[in-house]
């Protein structure tokens, strides 16, 4: 992707941050919930399949490219419709403070 084409940046993700509430009884719930929305390129990587309790699953990676945005971490996730996209690393590209490079990995709901 051409970093300096904004017209790239054509889907609309949903930046997730995870939530722990305390239900009381000394545990908690989890959830995620929206940071913001913002735009972004999303380039399919690499895919494999790998057992997993048994069965085969798909594995899909992803690289997000996003404008720079400070905050953004592995502990986040994106989320596209009903695709989810967890974030396993966050690149500065070339240091500059302008476009952010996520390596994600989409998960099924």
């Amino acid at each position: 992707m051409n970093d300096r084409r904004t017209g790239a940046l054509r889907h609309r993700l949903s930046l997730q941050a995870l939530s722990r509430v305390s239900d009381g009884g000394g545990g908690f719930t989890e959830s995620w919930e929206e940071v913001t929305q913002l735009w972004a390129a999303i380039r399919p990587v690499s895919g494999d399949e790998a057992p997993r309790a048994g069965r085969l699953e798909g594995r899909l990676s992803h690289v997000i490219t996003l404008r720079y945005r400070d905050g953004v971490s592995p502990a986040m996730r994106f989320a596209h419709g009903l695709r989810v996209f967890e974030i396993l690393s966050v690149v500065d590209v070339e240091e500059r403070k302008t476009w952010l490079h996520c390596l994600c990995e989409e998960k099924a709901l």
